[in-house]
């Protein structure tokens, strides 16, 4: 570690260790999220990444998302109403937090990122009042795709 980088880490943790707030901030991953203007599930969804304190987000209003989905190679029958960015992934729809933080921690080869198709009653973002949950997959897109996360329905 050179020098500069050191004095900078220290700087931030420094100020962290001063205000509690900063330090999870300070710690958190950059998230851009992206979504059609006015989505409120999409603004909730962002909201619980942010509140997971794992992420930093920042939600955009996107023009044309059928073309930000493509050019991030989203599977048309993948597509959801809002796609993120983190690490170097794409995450589509309504994922789990738990799912994105293994998927940075894992990082296995080939997958360029995760979806969960649709809008599933009960997914993050998509709370029912009478808690109930839709069964949803959690794809993992790429060379190919596999199941990574499977969550059951509820009453």
């Amino acid at each position: 570690m050179n020098r500069r980088r050191l004095l900078s880490t220290t700087v931030v943790l420094l100020a962290a260790s001063v205000t509690p707030g900063c330090a999870q901030e300070a710690l958190a991953t950059p998230m851009q999220v992206r979504r059609d203007a006015g989505c409120g599930c999409c603004e909730v969804w962002t909201q619980q990444m942010g509140a997971s304190g794992r992420f930093h987000t920042t939600l955009v209003n996107e023009t044309d998302m059928g073309a930000l989905k493509r050019r991030l190679g989203v599977p048309d029958d993948l597509a959801s109403c809002h796609t993120a960015e983190v690490e170097g992934f794409v995450i589509e729809g309504h994922v789990p937090v738990r799912e994105i933080v293994r998927l940075i921690e894992e990082r296995p080869a080939g997958v360029r990122g995760l979806a969960v198709a649709g809008m599933p009653a009960g997914s993050p973002g998509m709370e029912m009042p009478d808690g109930r949950r839709d069964a949803f997959d959690v794809v993992a897109f790429g060379a190919e795709r596999s199941v990574f996360a499977s969550y059951p329905a509820s009453a």
